[in-house]
């Protein structure tokens, strides 16, 4: 095994995906989800890093071209865990995770099927552009939950009526209800977005993939 630059952080970018869940056992909300969120930001970024490094001081291996996929999967896979758990099981979370998952479990073990002719698999562009808005879209329902947590503890103490009053506009806004409530909204409504669009492409891309394998599964 080569430890260059670009594998080790590919390596770093691995084992960061199970500390996103455990951020969740021992901090508590919204900095759990500060943290999450950093460390997911910082990952996706190192994935953008560690190829564009191997590209240009040709550094590019088997153990990169190996644990760089991993790395990817292991992080979009346990940060929407952690994502649909947190949010009761929402089915506007819980249909396009599914999707997703499903998709990734079932072009790998095509892959491994596949074997030595797994190179026809290829990742396309479509299949990076699907990839770049899954990490977008998670990112952003990390956000979500730092400003449902703000909101609530910004609220802490007022009974319903006075929320619903400071809401409505009749009272002064000395908390800040109003912008976190809007982050909160908007975040939401976003990432549920750029999650179903990448369900939308996860699904283009595995059958794209599905269909380039069919002639090899051909008894």
């Amino acid at each position: 095994m080569t430890w260059t630059i670009p594998n080790i952080l590919s390596v770093l970018r691995l084992v960061a995906a199970p500390m996103i869940a455990v951020m969740f056992l021992f901090f508590t909300r919204p900095y759990a989800d500060w943290f999450a969120l950093c460390l997911f930001l910082i990952a996706s970024v190192t994935d953008w890093f560690d190829g564009y490094l191997a590209r240009l001081w040709k550094q590019e291996t088997r153990l990169g071209a190996m644990m760089d996929p991993i790395a990817d999967k292991a992080m979009v896979v346990i940060a929407l865990m952690v994502i649909v758990g947190y949010s009761s099981m929402s089915p506007w979370l819980v249909l396009p995770a599914t999707l997703i998952l499903f998709r990734e479990v079932f072009v790998s073990g095509l892959r491994e099927f596949l074997g030595d002719t797994a190179g026809t698999l290829k990742v396309t562009k479509l299949a990076k552009w699907k990839t770049a808005t899954q990490m977008v879209a998670i990112a952003v329902l990390f956000g979500q939950g730092v400003f449902e947590h703000y909101l609530g503890m910004s609220a802490w103490g007022m009974d319903q009526a006075l929320v619903d009053q400071v809401m409505m506009g009749e009272v002064e806004d000395t908390q800040g209800l109003l912008w976190k409530h809007a982050g909160m909204v908007w975040s939401g409504w976003v990432g549920i977005a750029l999650l179903w669009i990448a369900a939308a492409l996860t699904a283009v891309t595995g059958f794209d993939y599905f269909r380039k394998a069919v002639p090899y599964l051909k008894d």
